[in-house]
């Protein structure tokens, strides 16, 4: 079986597959320190919680944009599962070519995002990652990673609402009724999804003119990507599970790491 990690900047975002197909998913926030045996004591657990003895996986794979958490995390597969982890960087092989000025710049969540989405739905494609940050990346249709735009995430946003302004409070994001609001939740829920919605149809528009690709497909995926898919006809495909899909993908293209011999 394939552990499968995305290191994002909030949450540890992992998948074990059996094969080609994913068996289960889990997560834990990326912020507290730990050390390679918390991490391994806590991956062994969710393993046998959801049935699977940990001699059962052979391979892993990590995709990471947070330095500081690898020693232990890498630390950790080796010492609790026996597996070298494959690390996605440079040297990696996606199947994408990286058109950037410097490619070492590009976080590895957004290449593997852009693996899947091209791999699955075919170029050119524009996926959209509603994460901590909204990244918009474009991949041609001979598999160059192209061009890319970033922007505050939804919840970025939000934070920056509640801390930076005394008088307004936390809130759940989601889409208020109208956008007509008449008090201070549903005005500020109103701004921050109707806000994305419009950036995000702006952003897409303006991808797809100056690039020259009206055929593009557009799709999305991150935590808060749903929200903002089912309220704009841009976005064709809404996945949530794109970035497990790509690192699968990845480690597919790269299969031989695994147990170390």
């Amino acid at each position: 079986m394939l552990l499968a990690v995305d290191v994002g900047n909030t949450n540890i975002t992992c998948g074990i597959f059996d094969g080609e197909d994913l068996f289960t998913t889990f997560r834990l926030m990326t912020k507290e320190k730990r050390t390679s045996d918390e991490y391994g004591l806590w991956f062994c657990g969710i393993v046998e919680n959801r049935g699977i003895k940990k001699e059962q996986i052979t391979d892993v794979i990590i995709a990471s944009v947070v330095p500081d958490v690898m020693h232990s995390l890498v630390n950790s597969m080796l010492k609790y599962f026996s597996c070298k982890p494959l690390i996605v960087g440079a040297g990696t092989k996606t199947g994408l070519r990286i058109a950037a000025t410097n490619p070492k710049e590009i976080g590895a969540d957004r290449v593997v995002d852009a693996v899947a989405a091209y791999e699955l739905y075919g170029g050119p494609v524009l996926v959209i990652d509603f994460g901590t940050a909204t990244t918009y990346d474009l991949v041609t249709k001979d598999g160059e990673f192209a061009a890319g735009v970033t922007s505050p995430g939804i919840a970025i946003s939000a934070n920056a609402l509640w801390n930076e302004a005394a008088k307004l409070p936390k809130i759940e994001i989601r889409k208020p009724e109208s956008i007509l609001a008449k008090e201070t939740i549903s005005s500020m829920q109103a701004g921050l999804v109707y806000g994305t919605i419009g950036q995000t149809e702006y952003i897409v528009r303006k991808m797809i003119e100056e690039s020259g690709f009206p055929e593009v497909k557009v799709v999305a995926t991150g935590g808060l990507g749903r929200i903002i898919a089912e309220e704009t006809d841009c976005i064709e495909a809404y996945d949530p599970m794109l970035t497990m899909k790509g690192l699968y993908l990845i480690y597919r293209r790269n299969k031989g790491q695994g147990k170390e011999r």
